[in-house]
């Protein structure tokens, strides 16, 4: 089992940053400075949380909890959801991310995605905080 928080934000993403091999280098140089690492991602489908879950379990100074966004998405790509017990994720030894695609779920999302009209795109995170607890505010800390 390998921890993942769900819901709170920090670290790295492995959209972000390039994919799997370029956030195994970020935390090599996170990990020369003394600086930990975590995992964030957005919104993502299973096929997403799969492959940060791999990624992650490379990782030897991954001292603080991934999150995830996943519990609370409602669509997905994949045949069988990715199962959270005691807020962990169970690393796959099977093939590949070791998850299987539903190919026709994934073409009608990809199809969905292509003819948005920006209404999926559009995001405005600070309101969906504000949802959650109406006294939120933006922080005002570095992005770097």
């Amino acid at each position: 089992m390998f921890p993942l928080r769900a819901g709170c934000r920090a670290g790295s993403d492995h959209h972000y940053w390039g994919g799997l091999r370029n956030t195994q280098r970020l935390a090599a140089v996170c990990d020369a400075f003394g600086v930990g690492v975590s995992m964030h991602s957005n919104t993502h489908l299973g096929i997403s949380l799969a492959a940060m879950t791999h990624v992650a379990a490379t990782v030897p100074n991954l001292h603080h909890a991934c999150d995830s966004h996943y519990p609370w998405q409602s669509e997905d790509v994949l045949t069988e959801r990715i199962a959270f017990t005691g807020g962990k994720v169970t690393v796959s030894d099977a093939p590949g991310l070791g998850v299987e695609l539903d190919r026709d779920r994934l073409r009608f999302l990809h199809e969905r995605w292509l003819d948005d009209d920006g209404s999926l795109r559009d995001r405005d995170d600070a309101a969906a905080m504000r949802a959650a607890d109406p006294e939120w505010v933006t922080p005002s800390v570095p992005r770097w």
